[in-house]
């Protein structure tokens, strides 16, 4: 299959799972350090768990539909190839691992729709992170469903339909990398790329019970973009475990020669391993400005607070404070409406554009030139500010987002300005780090009365990779949080 058809479900299929409606579930997918080892000592073949990941791909499809596109045909070929080098006793990071990556990441041969209606070419090259996972062995088996340009903390629109969340299908699992999060929850690729442009990888993975790392602004290169949504996005694994995600992070690091931001390297994997030592780490509740007053709801306050409180029994200093956000909105709308205008004018067909996009194209368009400039001239005080509290702190804890994932359709038919306000309350949290270029971390932080999966951020200061890894492996050697799996889709 060259392309994944969107399947719009209605009446009974859109009912919670329950224990009835399980069939009896297939024996889960390896994880991603799992399949490395299982290839490696000649357990399983390229061939098998690539074939396997198309055929759960090719099942959910219609109840999840998570994926875009496939390459099954290609993807299996790969396979084979990768079968041939492990039989000549070569190993690399993720040779013969199939992996997804989602609809704005360029895959030589399918065209990059990112979440938008219309034809557009096949990409003629790969983007530098697929190539840095090409070259560590890695079998690309498709592109995962994203919103119209990664705008909205859902994934649903008329060029695929919607995308579900694999714990409950009448929910969304997120967005902008909601086709990503709902393939790796639901067992159907070990590990995916997403990306993250103010939360895009960290609320999807909150809403279905994953490890999403936003790594820091250049550790992942943008490519073919210098500089994504100026310099708001970044692209991020999303996995099951902690040592998946960072797996694959330190698989797809790496700039390429025309980047503006060149971190030096890190070693997300060795810090998986690591013990993080006692840390200081603040909490707080209070999300930054929004004008919606938002607050979190009592059931994410509630799951949050029992991961705070996990956190002080492991040895950690846990208590709550304030970071002093300031004015941060008015830094981000106009970086962010003036990346999407700076997208949304390179669609060959605007009129099949949602209208809130064409909304925001306009005004990225007014907030172009001298106002993004002296937005992004305000990070440098930003980082002062804010920074600030790491004088006294080595970690930050927030809810990653304020709600449990919202009903599919909830913003149909909204206004720019209606659906700009309701994502905001929903999501308050996960922002100002995009604008700082700053690292964060997903963990699970449990479930709704209802079964919903929530989550909480792990928050650092600049290049502080390597601490929240390691803090977010001991909480899952505590919690154990991959013993739960959504039911089979």
């Amino acid at each position: 299959m060259s392309s994944a058809e969107p399947t719009e479900q209605t009446g009974p299929a859109l009912r919670p799972h329950t224990d009835r409606d399980r069939a009896p579930a297939p024996a889960p997918m390896p994880g991603l350090a799992e399949s490395t080892r299982l290839l490696a000592d000649s357990t399983t073949t390229s061939t098998a768990l690539v074939a396997d990941a198309l055929a759960r791909i090719e099942s959910a499809q219609p109840t999840l539909n998570a994926f875009r596109h496939l390459r099954a045909e290609a993807a299996l070929a790969e396979a084979a190839e990768a079968d041939r080098r492990l039989a000549a006793g070569e190993r690399l990071p993720l040779l013969g691992v199939p992996v997804a990556v989602k609809d704005d990441t360029d895959v030589a041969g399918l065209p990059t729709h990112f979440g938008c209606d219309g034809e557009r070419p096949p990409a003629t090259t790969d983007s530098e992170a697929v190539r840095r996972l090409r070259a560590a062995g890695a079998v690309i088996v498709g592109k995962t469903n994203s919103c119209e340009l990664g705008q909205w903390p859902f994934t649903e629109g008329p060029a695929f339909g919607a995308t579900r969340n694999p714990w409950n299908t009448a929910h969304t699992p997120g967005g902008s990398s909601g086709g990503s999060a709902a393939a790796v929850a639901a067992g159907l690729v070990p590990a995916a790329l997403g990306s993250d442009g103010a939360g895009s990888v960290r609320i999807p993975a909150a809403w279905t019970h994953l490890v999403g790392i936003k790594p820091q602004r250049g550790r992942v290169s943008v490519h073919p973009h210098h500089d994504a949504f100026q310099g708001l996005t970044v692209n991020g694994p999303l996995a099951r475990t902690v040592a998946d995600a960072a797996l694959l992070l330190d698989a797809a690091a790496g700039a390429h020669p025309g980047d503006f931001h060149r971190p030096p390297a890190v070693r997300a994997s060795d810090a998986a391993r690591r013990d993080p030592g006692r840390l200081r780490i603040a909490l707080a509740w209070r999300p930054p400005l929004t004008l919606t007053g938002a607050g979190p709801d009592p059931e994410v306050r509630r799951a949050v607070a029992a991961l705070a409180e996990t956190l002080a029994r492991l040895g950690h200093h846990v208590e709550e404070a304030r970071p002093r956000y300031g004015l941060i909105g008015l830094a981000f709308v106009p970086r962010a409406t003036a990346g999407i205008a700076e997208f949304a004018a390179r669609h060959p067909e605007p009129a099949l554009l949602d209208p809130r996009t064409r909304s925001a194209l306009r005004t990225g368009t007014r907030l172009g030139g001298r106002v993004v400039r002296a937005a992004r001239a305000r990070e440098v005080r930003q980082h002062h500010r804010i920074g600030a509290l790491f004088d006294g702190y080595d970690v930050l804890l927030t809810p990653t987002t304020a709600a449990p994932p919202p009903r599919i359709g909830t913003f149909d038919q909204l206004s720019a300005w209606r659906t700009d306000v309701t994502m905001a309350a929903a999501c308050p949290y996960a922002w100002p780090w995009n604008v700082l270029g700053w690292p964060g971390v997903n963990v699970p932080a449990g479930f709704t009365r209802s079964g919903l999966p929530v989550g909480a951020q792990l928050l650092g200061p600049s290049r502080s990779e390597e601490r929240l890894i390691a803090l977010a492996a001991q909480l899952e050697d505590d919690l154990r949080w991959y013993d739960h799996r959504p039911p089979p889709p």
